[in-house]
Order: structure tokens, then C-alpha cells, then sequence
């Protein structure tokens, strides 16, 4: 088996934990967070070495721009991550869809992939997507 990387040791035990979390979410919790056919799409980076605050902010604000953008899109949180048990993960956010199909529409829409293009190559990102 190859020898895993800090950054993956980091990514496997952050997944385990948002599992852990998402797993324990009574059925009642869950329905009460979201509509009969919501998708919410889950972010977390880890920014590489060298990555300024000004960089933080254009991510944040340009996550926050697609509110309003991007059909479908029902609600943006994004922002540093405050938890303790982060595991190196310290920003993210959280983005409540209408359905499939909007999350479907997001991941293609110009606006999101113009953002892939500069944000990609300064992070190590972790995603969930989960059907209510």
C-alpha cells in the first residue's frame, strides 16, 4: 500500500468525521433542514502554502456572488471554518440546491467554472453532496 501524505491521513479523517456527523442526524433533523427534494452541496479547503487573505476573500465573495446567479441556487454559507475538529480544513461552506438538476446546472454554469480556473491551484478540497 503506497504511504499516505499528511493532507490525505487529513482528508480521510475529515471525511470520516462529517460522516460521522451527517450519520448521526436524526431522520426529523434532517427533513426539518432542508425541503422534500433539496441537494446540498458540501465544501471544505485546506488553501496550500503561500495563499494570501486577499485570495480567501475573492473566494469567499465570489462563492457568495452566485446567490441570485445561479438558477436554483436556494442559499450560500461560506466562510472560515471555526471548529476545533476541523482537521486541517479551515475554510467552507455549505449551498442548498432546488434539486438535482440545479447542482447539475451549477457545476457547468461559466460563472462556477471561471472560478475553478484560479481557485483550484490553491487548494486541497473535499466535497459532499447529499440528497434530503
Amino acid at each position: 500500500m503506497p504511504k499516505m501524505t499528511r493532507r490525505g491521513m487529513l482528508r480521510q479523517s475529515g471525511l470520516a468525521a462529517g460522516a460521522i456527523t451527517l450519520l448521526s442526524m436524526t431522520p426529523q433533523t434532517a427533513s426539518a433542514a432542508s425541503n422534500d427534494s433539496s441537494v446540498f452541496h458540501i465544501f471544505a479547503f485546506i488553501w496550500n502554502e503561500g495563499v494570501s487573505a486577499a485570495q480567501k476573500e475573492r473566494a469567499r465573495k465570489e462563492i457568495l456572488s452566485f446567490q441570485g446567479v445561479i438558477p436554483g441556487l436556494m442559499q450560500t454559507h461560506v466562510g472560515p471554518n471555526i471548529s476545533p475538529r476541523g482537521k486541517g480544513y479551515t475554510f467552507g461552506g455549505v449551498m442548498q440546491f432546488k434539486d438535482q438538476a440545479a447542482l447539475d446546472a451549477y457545476v457547468q454554469h461559466p460563472k462556477h467554472q471561471a472560478l475553478l480556473v484560479w481557485l483550484k491551484p490553491l487548494i486541497d478540497a473535499v466535497e459532499l453532496d447529499l440528497n434530503s
